[in-house]
C-alpha cells in the first residue's frame, strides 16, 4: 500500500501558498482592495481548497500507486475542493476584512476561484502523473534488468553442473572412492544453491563461500594439482554482487589454464576497493598459474571469447550498464588474471 508523500504534500501547499498571493497582488495592483484583505481572502480560499483536494487525493489513491483519483472521483474531488474553498475562504477573509463578503463581487470571486483552482490542480495532475509513469517505467526497467539477470544466472548454473557430471562419470570409471567424495561435495553444493535466495544481489562473503564449494569439488577430481586460496576483508563481506559472479572466472581458469598442465597450478581470489570518480569501487580478481592466454585461445578465437567471460560481461552491463570494467591479461612468468570492478554497495 502506498505511503502519504509528506513532501510531495507541503510541496503543493507551498506552490499554492506563492499562487494565492499573486493573485493577491493582481487584484490589489488592479485596485480591486487593500493588499492584506486580497491576501486574506485569496489565502484563506487557496489553502482550504489545497487541503481539500490534497487530502481526499491521497484518500482515494491509498490502495493504488496513482498519482490521481481516475475519472469522475477526480472530476469530483477538484470540485468539491474549489467549493468548499470559496465558501470557507470568503468567510476567512470576511471575517478578518469585517466587510460585506467579496469586495470585487461574487461572481467575480467566484470565477477567479474555479479558474485558479482549476489551473493548479491541473498543474498538479501533469506533474504527479509524469511522476507515476517515470516510476513505472523505472520498476519496468528494474523488472526486466531482474529478469535477464535470473535468465543468466538459470543458464550458468546447468554449465556448472553439466561439466561437472562430466567429470564424475569420468570418475566413477577411474577412482570410485573420489568419485563418492566428489557426489559428497556436489549434494552439498547443490543443497546450498537451492537453498539460497534467488535474489538478483547476495553478499560477496556468500558469493565467496559458494566458491570455496565449487573449488572443493574440482579439488577432488585434480587432488594435488590444484591449490587455491580465497582472499575476503573483513570489511568487504557485505559488498553487493550478483550470484555466481565469480564462478565462471574460476572455472574458466580450471579448465583453460590448469587442467591442460601435467602439474596443474593454483588459483587465488581476491577482493579488494579502489577510489574512483563517483565513489568507491570494488575490485575482483581471479589470478591463475595456468598455460596463459596465448595456449588457452584456439586458431581464430579471440582470447576471452569463453562462455563464463561472455556470461559476466553481460551480467555486469544489465546491471552496471557501462560502469564496469572485465581485464583480461597475461601474465608475465604465464597464467592468467581477470579483474573486474565496478561500484560498490553494501547489502541491505
Amino acid at each position: 500500500m502506498p505511503t502519504f508523500d509528506t513532501r510531495s504534500f507541503l510541496l503543493h501547499g507551498l506552490i499554492s501558498a506563492v499562487f494565492c498571493c499573486a493573485i493577491a497582488l493582481a487584484l490589489t495592483v488592479s485596485g480591486q482592495g487593500a493588499w492584506d484583505v486580497q491576501l486574506a481572502y485569496s489565502l484563506g480560499i487557496g489553502i482550504v481548497a489545497w487541503l481539500v483536494i490534497d487530502l481526499g487525493r491521497a484518500w482515494l489513491t491509498r490502495q493504488n500507486s496513482e498519482a490521481w483519483p481516475p475519472g469522475w472521483r477526480g472530476i469530483l474531488l477538484i470540485a468539491a475542493g474549489i467549493a468548499t474553498g470559496y465558501v470557507a475562504g470568503t468567510a476567512i477573509g470576511t471575517a478578518y476584512s469585517g466587510s460585506t463578503p467579496h469586495p470585487h463581487g461574487p461572481l467575480s470571486g467566484l470565477a477567479i476561484t474555479i479558474a485558479a483552482g482549476a489551473g493548479i490542480s491541473f498543474f498538479f495532475y501533469s506533474q504527479g502523473k509524469a511522476r507515476y509513469l517515470q516510476a513505472h517505467m523505472a520498476q519496468a526497467q528494474r523488472d526486466a534488468a531482474e529478469a535477464r539477470l535470473k535468465l543468466l544466472e538459470a543458464q550458468l548454473e546447468p554449465h556448472m553442473l553439466f561439466n561437472t557430471l562430466a567429470n564424475l562419470r569420468v570418475l566413477v570409471a577411474t577412482d570410485p572412492p573420489r568419485a563418492q567424495a566428489m557426489l559428497d561435495h556436489l549434494i552439498a553444493y547443490l543443497r546450498a544453491t537451492l537453498g539460497a535466495s534467488r535474489a538478483t544481489q547476495h553478499p560477496l562473503a556468500d558469493e565467496f563461500e559458494r566458491l570455496r564449494d565449487y573449488l572443493e569439488l574440482m579439488a577432488v577430481r585434480m587432488g594435488p594439482r590444484l591449490a587455491y586460496q580465497l582472499d575476503l576483508p573483513e570489511g568487504l563481506r557485505a559488498a553487493s554482487v550478483p550470484p555466481l559472479l565469480l564462478q565462471p572466472l574460476v572455472e574458466n581458469a580450471i579448465r583453460h589454464g590448469l587442467e591442460p598442465q601435467v602439474e596443474g597450478g593454483r588459483i587465488t581470489v581476491r577482493a579488494g576497493t579502489r577510489p574512483g570518480p563517483a565513489g568507491m569501487r570494488l575490485v575482483l580478481e581471479v589470478l591463475d598459474t595456468g598455460t596463459g592466454l596465448a595456449a588457452q585461445a584456439p586458431a581464430g578465437d579471440a582470447p576471452g571469447s569463453h562462455f563464463g567471460l561472455a556470461q559476466v560481461r553481460e551480467r555486469l552491463a544489465t546491471l552496471h550498464g557501462s560502469d564496469f570494467t572485465l581485464d583480461l591479461i597475461a601474465g608475465s612468468a604465464g597464467g592468467t588474471s581477470v579483474t573486474i570492478t565496478f561500484p560498490f554497495k553494501s547489502t541491505p
